[in-house]
């Protein structure tokens, strides 16, 4: 009799633990189905970058988003158009830095490691600005497009949602691709005061700005959007010869500000070829150190002047 209620016992065991282990799939499946379809929308509407590859260090790029550093590089980031989450980047970054640090720190002396690791973190950050500024340049060259494509589909008689997204299809990156993520967030039921905002907080420039303007207004108060959009192509054409004659003439100052400070470092390794172990006596004392710095920053506010002088506003 005992045996008989171990048999029953250990079957309704193993059966009640077969029915749990095939709700745990089913739900593990579910789960996933679930994450993916979610990953999918996301990625339609910018929200995260679309690609397919896999990505590392999720951990710290999960903790780093939650901070306000993490939230601006995020949002810097999305402005370049890399295919880069805030993580990677940042790992990238340190690496980079960490890389630096030892070069300085070997070929030169144990006091440039530091100097070196901070050189780091300002190519970083030059680098996001140029990946930014030459994706919002490449941006402003096609708004003249733009506004002809939006103006032709408005005086079709299409609504300017509908011209969005045939701009979108179009235009090659990386207004097809900002254009994209507009229309996805309109197709979520996000408001186009709302979408067009965020594309130029995206992309922030004067000329984008003035269109994102006519468009508001005209989607709220239903204006003659094809006659404004008609006279901003025009405008827009003459800008961008503007700006293309200003930066051809200011790209001699532009290479020397990048001069100025790369004479400075290569000064450093021509003085401790000549004579070995000359850096390390020089920086072995404070006055040394102190001039060294000094000689740092100053090249560093001789670059930043030398930007601000040939920086044109048009």
């Amino acid at each position: 009799m005992n045996l008989q209620n171990l048999v029953t016992l250990t079957t309704g065991i193993t059966l009640l633990t077969c029915v749990l282990a095939v709700v745990g799939v089913h739900t593990y499946a579910t789960g996933r189905a679930e994450r993916a379809a979610l990953v999918e929308r996301l990625a339609h509407t910018g929200q995260i970058p679309a690609g397919g590859r896999a990505r590392r260090f999720r951990t710290l790029d999960r903790r780093l988003r939650r901070t306000r550093l993490g939230k601006k590089l995020e949002l810097r980031l999305a402005a370049t158009g890399l295919d880069v989450t805030p993580g990677e980047f940042f790992a990238y970054m340190l690496a980079t830095v960490a890389a630096l640090w030892l070069i300085g720190q070997a070929s030169l002396a144990p006091f440039f490691g530091p100097l070196a690791g901070l050189l780091g973190v300002g190519v970083a950050v030059q680098f996001l600005n140029w990946q930014r500024q030459k994706r919002i340049e490449k941006f402003i060259n096609q708004l003249p497009e733009l506004a002809r494509i939006l103006a032709n589909a408005t005086q079709a008689g299409l609504a300017l949602r509908t011209a969005i997204g045939m701009a979108a299809d179009e235009l090659e990156a990386p207004a097809g691709e900002e254009l994209g993520k507009v229309a996805d967030q309109l197709a979520i039921g996000q408001s186009m005061d709302e979408a067009l905002g965020d594309l130029a907080d995206r992309l922030p420039s004067r000329e984008l700005v003035v269109l994102v303007t006519t468009l508001v207004l005209s989607n709220r108060a239903g204006g003659q959007v094809v006659g404004a959009l008609r006279n901003l192509t025009e405008t827009l054409e003459e800008r961008k010869e503007t700006r293309r004659e200003i930066r051809t003439q200011l790209s001699q100052v532009t290479m020397t500000s990048y001069a100025v400070p790369a004479l400075g470092v290569g000064a450093l390794f021509l003085m401790n070829g000549v004579k070995d172990g000359a850096l390390d006596r020089m920086t072995g004392s404070p006055v040394g150190q102190a001039c060294v710095i000094i000689a740092f920053a100053l090249y560093a506010i001789g670059f930043v002047l030398i930007r601000r002088m040939s920086r044109i506003d048009v």
